[in-house]
């Protein structure tokens, strides 16, 4: 096997004098399409150009199917180009995952980006399943694994003897461009909960708003999270703002302010091209200036020409970055900020945290976290009853009651789906299979718009905006910013999760 040059993208993130670049493609459908080969141009070029570190390539973006990542990364790392792989969970099993992983470690496509992905959307003869096995936290722990020659099997599935180790580079996603309170915590809870499980860079979400991404960098620099961090800057065309601005587009925030100025550009006789090419390169600057490590550019129909415009007119004027931050000033003041403003004109932030609203009590967490207490903490008045009945192995028809009790009552009150391998007192006592369209363990995707979920708009409120409420009025928050629940174990699908749990069977058993 040809060995492969040592990667540039990894190497200009380690060098604090450099500022990374890098580009996003989307693959289309189908191997042999115009786009395809459009795409493969525009490596050339960039490769042949030097200033681009690497590119990104989706997978299924938008949860469609389209040309499997590696393929068209396999082409673009023999023209000399580093790549960014997209991984999720959304369309594979927790072995298709790991298997992809050693063909692509294998074929050099050691960068990652690890994302929850899109909800999957119609495909063949109708709608895709949704797999979500594992969530993002779960991946990175499964490569980090990998990085130190241990597969991701579990006491069923001891780790294979002799397996070298990988050498993954594991980035992952945050959105600072959120309106809400919960969402905007949720979205730096579950960023600390990413570097905890071994993330080594952060792209953020498209926005258009320097306060905010200022913001992130404060959280990080406060919190010691001390990776690198590359600003989103995203060319919009009229078509695609329009929808962003409708939250139409998963995890991103287009403001009403800022889209009247996209409109009024795309006015122009080019349609605005130009000017969201300046906007794009003032973008860069303010990033720049802001002490971003790198960026992440992107945006339909973008041709290596454009991109050249972009990095030659951001050189000229970054100097004058803080005269542009006015320029991406456009947040709701309403919606909520971290930080409070700065009072030295600059339109950033200052570092004094922003107070949170507090919530009511809720009744129903409150008696569910002490039936639990007593019943399944050693130190609790019905412990050892539920121990005794649950470790009998002549339980029979007891048994059999004691099950269909248990998932009545766990459906009744948590629309339990009778799993086997119960999250309840992790997740404030509300159930991620029922509750959540993607299943996730350990913290909210990046989906959801104003608490509404991200499948679901205006009908569901999303999952974790609702945990994030109970825990914090019980001050157990810090739940979500730590801590990791283990993927769910699906031998254990339809049986008893309390006897699981008391003869050592479920995902307690398996924590790190």
């Amino acid at each position: 096997m040809t060995p492969h040059p040592p990667s540039r993208f990894r190497s200009a993130l380690a060098d604090p004098s450099e500022f990374a670049l890098t580009f996003e493609l989307v693959p289309n459908r189908g191997g042999r399409s115009a786009a395809h080969l459009r795409a493969l141009d525009f490596a050339r070029d960039a490769a042949a150009d030097g200033r681009l570190q690497a590119v990104s390539i989706t997978e299924n973006a938008g949860g469609h199917p389209a040309l499997a990542p590696e393929v068209l990364g396999r082409e673009i790392l023999e023209l000399g180009l580093d790549v960014i792989i997209h991984l999720s969970g959304k369309d594979k099993n927790r072995n298709q995952i790991e298997s992809g992983l050693f063909a692509w470690d294998r074929a050099g496509l050691r960068n990652l980006l690890v994302v929850a992905g899109d909800y999957p959307q119609s495909g063949y003869r109708g709608g895709a399943k949704p797999v979500f096995d594992l969530d993002t936290i779960h991946i990175l722990d499964l490569v980090g694994r990998l990085n130190r020659e241990q597969p991701g099997g579990d006491r069923r599935n001891p780790a294979a003897k002799g397996l070298e180790p990988a050498s993954f580079f594991k980035g992952v996603a945050v959105s600072p461009f959120k309106y809400l309170e919960a969402e905007l915590a949720l979205q730096y809870f579950k960023l600390q909960r990413k570097v905890a499980n071994g993330a080594d860079y952060v792209i953020t979400q498209i926005g258009y708003d320097a306060r905010k991404f200022q913001e992130l960098l404060l959280f990080m620099r406060q919190n010691q999270l001390a990776v690198p961090v590359l600003g989103n800057v995203f060319v919009p065309t009229p078509g695609v703002a329009g929808l962003m601005n409708k939250g139409k587009i998963p995890g991103v925030e287009l403001p009403d302010k800022y889209y009247a100025k996209l409109q009024a550009d795309f006015a122009d006789v080019d349609g605005g091209r130009r000017k969201m090419l300046r906007r794009a390169a003032r973008l860069l600057s303010v990033l720049q200036g802001l002490g971003y490590s790198g960026a992440h550019i992107g945006g339909p129909g973008l041709t290596f020409s454009e991109i050249d415009y972009i990095l030659a007119e951001s050189e000229a004027v970054r100097a004058d970055w803080p005269e542009f931050v006015r320029e991406f000033s456009s947040w709701p003041e309403e919606a909520f900020h971290y930080y409070h403003k700065a009072q030295d004109g600059t339109g950033l932030n200052s570092e004094e945290r922003t107070a949170g609203a507090t919530d009511p009590a809720r009744v129903a967490y409150g008696v569910s976290r002490w039936f639990h207490d007593q019943a399944f903490v050693e130190e609790g008045c019905f412990y050892r009853y539920m121990a005794g009945t649950c470790r009998n192995p002549e339980r029979g028809t007891s048994g059999g009651l004691l099950d269909r009790s248990e998932y009545l009552t766990k459906f009744l009150l948590y629309g339990c789906e009778h799993c086997g391998d119960c999250t309840l007192p992790e997740l404030a006592f509300r159930c991620p299979q029922s509750g959540c369209a993607k299943n996730i363990l350990n913290g909210a995707c990046g989906g959801s718009r104003n608490g509404w979920c991200e499948v679901y708009p205006g009908r569901k409120k999303c999952f974790y905006v609702e945990v994030y409420h109970r825990l914090r009025n019980s001050g157990l928050e810090k739940t979500l910013r730590e801590g990791f629940v283990p993927p769910r174990d699906w031998s254990l699908n339809g049986t008893s999760s309390w006897v699981n749990f008391f003869l050592n069977r479920d995902h307690h058993n398996l924590r790190k």
